[in-house]
């Protein structure tokens, strides 16, 4: 074995030194959500939970967790500290865009993230029973959603659901014939689309009771495709 000389033992022990703490966080982010963690999680907190970890994803620097020891840590009880509302569009999977893992959050995704009494019900299970601090409703840009809404789409049950987006269109103030091919009016229905989803969300009776009780915040975003970043609304 060789024999390192003192400026090299020094090297090696300030990498050690150095390594430890980056090591020691990241065994801590990858720790399993308890029940504990979560009630001791305030709405704010999950929030910048979820900020974090867009800004990691967009680094490319994501949390290599060990996925089948969560699996092992959840198989008797979950603890999400958030749900996320989201569009189906494969560019766009909750887990991945905030770099979240097995046991973390809770995904509802449908065309357009809308949001209906299917969406609305398994909310009020993530929250009032299982204890989610935090409603995320997330769009994002060129949402084919979003697009046959604007352009009167009709098909099958998918007629059905642009309906509900096509609102969104009609509250804003837009002189014209809509189309599709209007990029900005379509990232403009867009982030409607999840304010008016918002809105919605926090005046159901049992999310709104959570709200004010300081239990729960509801809050809009958008992804942009092209980049991976992710606005939060105002």
């Amino acid at each position: 074995m060789p024999v390192l000389n003192r400026r090299q033992t020094l090297g090696l022990a300030s990498a050690a030194c150095l390594a430890l703490p980056g090591a020691a966080w990241a065994q801590a982010a990858c720790a399993i959500s308890t029940a504990a963690t979560q009630g001791a999680m305030t709405p704010d907190a999950a929030l910048k939970r979820l900020q974090e970890g867009n800004a990691r994803f967009m680094a490319g620097a994501p949390l290599n967790c060990d996925l089948r020891q969560q699996v092992r840590g959840t198989a008797q009880a979950q603890a999400p500290f958030a749900a996320v509302v989201g569009c189906i569009d494969s560019r766009v999977p909750p887990e991945l865009v905030f770099d979240q893992h097995i046991g973390d959050i809770f995904a509802a995704r449908v065309a357009g993230n809308i949001v209906n009494d299917d969406i609305l019900g398994s909310l009020e299970f993530a929250t009032r029973l299982a204890g989610a601090r935090l409603i995320a409703v997330l769009g994002h840009s060129e949402c084919g959603a979003v697009k046959g809404a604007i352009d009167g789409a009709q098909l099958g049950h998918l007629t059905g659901l642009l309906a509900r987006i096509r609102p969104s269109l009609q509250r804003l103030d837009y002189s014209g014939v809509p189309s599709s091919k209007d990029a900005a009016l379509v990232q403009r229905v867009a982030e409607r689309n999840v304010r008016d989803a918002v809105a919605q969300l926090e005046r159901a009776e049992v999310l709104r009771a959570l709200i004010d009780q300081g239990q729960l915040k509801v809050v809009g975003a958008m992804h942009d495709v092209a980049t991976g970043r992710i606005v939060w609304l105002a």
